[in-house]
């Protein structure tokens, strides 16, 4: 443990933003060639690693672990090098192991602008290895020091951001009526985005006003071009497409009404995290020598974990690092190298117990 501590110090000393993760790449790497997996593949999708391990059955099924591996601009502020703590700690095990199931590590990066899961999937390794259940976890802020928090349906909310760019005419200042300024328009859609706001409950919905730029600051001209964001959230990706078609209404019909050309574009979308409800129960009956606990309710953050399971059964879960832990990406964050050991443990029992 003093070593994977050092570690995960390490790597939150020498943090790489999705894209740039070559640090925590070459240390993972270098790490893992001494367990001597079966096979190791370097650089997947990026600074993305996949480790697997066979069993020697030739009937065993494949079951994947996974964990995230990029920062925040501002640092580790988000706990990923200690899940990749954890992976490497479990990782020792694995390799300790007579194995029940053929093991796939994850070691994934780009989460945090939701490129990286898809990258890995799109790689084919999953495919070729033959996985058939995938598992994470995310520390948890707010929670005690390794309690496990489960959700049997959505564990994280769908999100996405969505800029309109609305495109007018530009005249000068003192004829605005010879031009087309968008600048109402945009006043209308901001106010009839706020109606679609559905705060709690599980037909949560959010539109927040990210940002708003009409014009430029030139006085002598009236504005003829605006751009306006928001993020959508909700808490199933069928709620998700109802919402971006309520929004699209909304500002197409406003673009229509004032004459002005309407483009749209999608920033760091993210899928509803939608857990596997069996592999959840199996769950809970596996940690039940642990503190667990059910959530009242999804995480209203994305994680694009969710990409996994589109296509393979499994679960995310949550692991609490502390009930006094400044929340996720907040400057006082440091996630808690206690729970690194309890982490492990979580996917080595899963790795043990779960059926398929």
């Amino acid at each position: 443990m003093k070593d994977i501590v050092g570690i995960r110090q390490n790597l939150h000393n020498n943090p790489g933003v999705s894209g740039e993760e070559s640090f925590a790449h070459n240390l993972i790497v270098g790490f893992l060639k001494e367990l001597n997996p079966t096979e190791l593949n370097t650089n997947v999708g990026g600074y993305g690693v996949v480790a697997y391990w066979e069993s020697g059955d030739a009937n065993a099924s494949t079951i994947a672990f996974r964990a995230d591996t990029d920062a925040l601009p501002t640092g580790h502020r988000c706990g990923h090098d200690g899940h990749t703590a954890i992976m490497l700690r479990f990782a020792e095990t694995v390799s300790a192991t007579r194995l029940k199931h053929n093991i796939v590590l994850i070691f994934q990066p780009e989460e945090e602008t939701g490129k990286g899961a898809k990258k890995i999937v799109d790689s084919g390794l999953l495919d070729k290895y033959g996985v058939q259940a995938v598992f994470g976890l995310h520390n948890l802020p707010g929670f005690a020091e390794g309690m496990v928090v489960l959700n049997r349906n959505t564990f994280a909310a769908a999100s996405c951001g969505v800029i309109y760019t609305l495109t007018g005419r530009e005249t000068h200042a003192s004829t605005p009526e010879k031009g087309l300024n968008p600048g109402l328009a945009v006043a209308e859609t901001i106010e009839r985005f706020n109606k679609l706001n559905v705060y709690s409950g599980k037909d949560l919905r959010l539109s927040t006003l990210i940002c708003c730029r009409v014009g430029d600051e030139a006085f002598g001209t009236s504005a003829g071009k605006a751009e306006v964001m928001f993020t959508l959230r909700t808490l199933t990706n069928n709620g998700m497409q109802q919402l971006m078609r309520d929004a699209d209404a909304i500002a197409t019909e406003a673009a229509q009404r004032h004459g002005l050309k309407l483009e749209k574009q999608l920033r760091e979308p993210f899928k509803a995290t939608e857990n596997s409800s069996e592999m959840v129960e199996q769950l809970h009956d596996i940690f039940s020598g642990m503190n667990v606990k059910y959530a009242e309710s999804p995480f209203r953050w994305s994680e694009d974990f969710a990409e996994y399971l589109q296509k393979y059964r499994g679960a995310f879960f949550g692991l609490g690092s502390g009930e006094n832990q400044p929340e996720l990406h907040h400057p006082g964050y440091n996630f808690p190298d206690g729970i690194i050991e309890t982490g492990a443990k979580c996917f080595e029992l899963i790795m043990n117990n779960i059926e398929l």
